[in-house]
């Protein structure tokens, strides 16, 4: 399993990923172009001294990141086909979420294995892309029985 976030905006939330990352020991793609120095101090704040404790992969485009990873599309999105809870998570999934301001380009959309929206209350449109991360994870872990010992 691997979590991989395509053209991240906001430091805070990369950083609250990848501390989540390290404690459930899941590899992080960052496909670039961050829409800020990635050496943010508010990165810095949200990943605490978990970030270094991550195996972060940078990658300088779409097609970088997917010469390098072989696995399975989960894309995380608002117009998602399948509902979460409907899933069929397998161990080499790659878990994507796209920019908290834009997504992802409709090329990268349409390029996804599975397009997974998290079922909400109507009126809601979407959730912090770190809070949708960690329910996806969740949920990819249960399945998977990939829980750290």
């Amino acid at each position: 399993m691997r979590i991989a976030l395509c053209q991240p905006d906001i430091a805070g939330n990369v950083g609250t990923i990848l501390r989540m990352a390290a404690c459930f020991g899941v590899p992080v793609d960052i496909i670039e172009p961050c829409g800020f120095p990635f050496s943010d101090r508010k990165l810095k704040r949200a990943g605490m001294d978990y970030a270094a404790s991550v195996d972060v992969t940078r990658h300088n485009d779409w097609a970088a990141f997917r010469e390098s990873q072989a696995g399975r599309i989960m894309l995380l999105t608002v117009t998602g086909e399948t509902v979460l809870p409907d899933a069929c998570f397998a161990k080499d999934d790659i878990l994507l979420a796209g920019s908290e301001s834009a997504g992802v380009e409709k090329a990268i959309h349409d390029a996804a294995d599975v397009r997974l929206r998290i079922p909400m209350r109507e009126g809601f449109r979407s959730l912090n892309v770190a809070v949708a991360t960690g329910i996806a994870l969740g949920e990819a872990i249960r399945q998977t029985g990939n829980w750290p010992e």
